[in-house]
């Protein structure tokens, strides 16, 4: 069974990546916030987590989802705690949820990147603590972090969520060495730009000579890769942190 945090907008990676899970035989508990989305550019319709939820059920699998702030000190142990009395115990976390808006060293705020860190940072290395403290099977347990690929290149413009993602890379290499004798991988993936439906058709034009395949990235692409580390081929896989971006050329 896996768990995947936010997942709001069902043109969003984490919509999906439940769907790829769902049809693969997994059960699934996604988490959303739609405060975080209401006040984005691209918006959200307030029912498209229940629409997901009954689309995730026609697959055949159990399904379940809670509206939770990640930002708060009691949201790892409310997740698993709801996440167990329903479902019963994960096997899978997928950390997806993020924050993210632009800024610079010219107008950055201490209260801005307090933003990112407490969901990019705080979060996702709570979750993680709180998934492996309960994990009780010797092997197949799977974590799988969404990173942005910092280290591949500058990302101008983007300061807090640079600097917040990056730290994400260097959680999962950490993170990864700890885990190991719990049987729990754990990998990240940098899905590259992918086209969730914040981009404009100017930023498409722009981005697509990026790309020797000739397209943007779309999240059903990140979704495989996903399906693939939290299977029992990827056993043996702890630790990357994995660039699916498409050959990507910045």
């Amino acid at each position: 069974m896996a768990v995947i945090t936010g997942v709001s907008r069902l043109s969003g990676i984490g919509a999906a990546i439940c769907k790829e899970l769902a049809d693969s035989g997994y059960d699934i508990f996604f988490t959303y916030w739609t405060e975080y989305d209401k006040k984005m550019p691209w918006g959200i319709k307030l029912d498209e987590p229940m629409i997901l939820k009954d689309e995730l059920i026609k697959k055949g699998v159990r399904v379940a989802c809670m509206e939770l702030d990640l930002t708060t000190h009691e949201a790892p142990s409310k997740l698993f705690d709801t996440v167990s009395k329903q479902l019963g115990y994960p096997d899978i976390l997928i950390n997806n949820a993020a924050y993210s808006t632009n800024n610079d060293r010219s107008n950055l705020t201490a209260e801005e990147l307090d933003k990112h860190y407490m969901v990019n940072v705080r979060a996702t290395t709570l979750l993680s603590c709180q998934f492996a403290q309960g994990f009780n099977k010797k092997t197949g347990g799977r974590i799988v972090n969404i990173t942005s690929g910092q280290f591949q290149g500058p990302m101008p413009g983007e300061i807090a969520y640079a600097t917040t993602k990056g730290a994400v890379d260097a959680l999962t290499i950490t993170l990864s060495a700890e885990l190991a004798t719990k049987g729990i991988t754990v990998n990240a993936i940098n899905p590259g730009p992918t086209d969730t439906g914040w981009m404009t058709e100017e930023i498409k034009q722009e981005l697509k000579p990026m790309f020797p395949f000739g397209r943007i990235g779309e999240p059903s692409d990140v979704a495989k890769t996903i399906k693939y580390l939290v299977g029992d081929e990827a056993a043996w896989i702890t630790g990357q942190i994995i660039h699916s971006e498409g050959g990507f050329k910045r």
